[in-house]
């Protein structure tokens, strides 16, 4: 009687847990829609209105729904000011408005697995190792943001300003959120969690193909409207790629119609249209 006991209470240990999981999973659910729902402050407004130029130009469904998501960001994530920066509502909600154009029209995660920004005055100084042989080469490099693996997310914000400023093709934090998304399923690889299973192998075959092509025109100096980062690795193609589809998503349209249809699909919205 006693080993059944046992082995009751062993078989009950994984049905308790998956209850727990359900039950938090509902909670976090419920309280993210009320912040959903709640009404920004007049102020909060003025900043999008202000720094986040992407949202002037979104429909009215779109911006409501943006402000939702920005209510959610700034009650679940921890913004930590470095090397001196105090952090004050503008950068809150300039940061926080910018990861949420890449929720909008898809059923949020809200950005998983890490909770803090860490945000400097100006470019930081992290270090870069490489391998020459059994060799590692450990060398500084200045970055105007980060993203750890499961770890936080670092900004400078001198370079978050510069993204408020016109369609130029560079926004830091859409770049850095970018990789967030693409971590999702473990590892970051160009490859985030997609909306349909028979999604993966076109995304696959398109980005490889439209990687190959941009290495093409970057060796030829042809004319491009990516960056050459995103030669540095898939994951950096995809997060670059992210930059220009929200930044200069006529010119991609026009010059990728294949990159942008993918990025179309996965991101649910159609910034050309705007």
């Amino acid at each position: 009687m006693q080993w059944l006991a046992i082995l009751g209470f062993i078989v009950a240990i994984p049905a308790a847990l998956a209850l727990y999981w359900y039950w938090s999973a509902s909670r976090r659910e419920a309280r993210r829609q009320r912040l959903r729902e709640q009404s920004l402050p007049p102020g909060h407004i003025d900043i999008l209105e202000n720094r986040v130029h992407l949202y002037r130009r979104l429909p009215g469904d779109l911006k409501s729904e943006l402000r939702g998501h920005v209510n959610v960001l700034l009650a679940e994530k921890n913004f930590i000011g470095c090397n001196g920066l105090e952090i004050d509502d503008e950068i809150r909600v300039t940061i926080a408005g910018y990861a949420s154009l890449l929720l909008l029209q898809r059923k949020p995660t809200y950005f998983p697995g890490f909770t803090s920004i860490l945000v400097y005055p100006d470019a930081f100084i992290a270090p870069d190792v490489s391998y020459d042989g059994d060799v590692e080469i450990e060398e500084a490099s200045e970055r105007a943001g980060e993203s750890w693996h499961r770890g936080p997310l670092i900004l400078s914000w001198k370079d978050v300003l510069e993204s408020t400023t016109d369609d130029d093709g560079f926004n830091v934090v859409l770049h850095e959120f970018a990789h967030k998304l693409d971590e999702e399923d473990s590892d970051t690889d160009g490859l985030p969690v997609l909306h349909d299973d028979e999604h993966y192998d076109e995304w696959a075959e398109i980005l490889s193909r439209e990687f190959d092509a941009f290495e093409h025109s970057v060796d030829h100096d042809e004319e491009h409207v990516l960056d050459e980062y995103a030669l540095s690795s898939p994951a950096e193609f995809f997060a670059v790629a992210t930059e220009s589809f929200f930044e200069e998503s006529a010119a991609m349209k026009a010059e990728l119609p294949d990159l942008y249809e993918q990025l179309k699909r996965y991101y649910r919205v159609d910034p050309a249209g705007w």
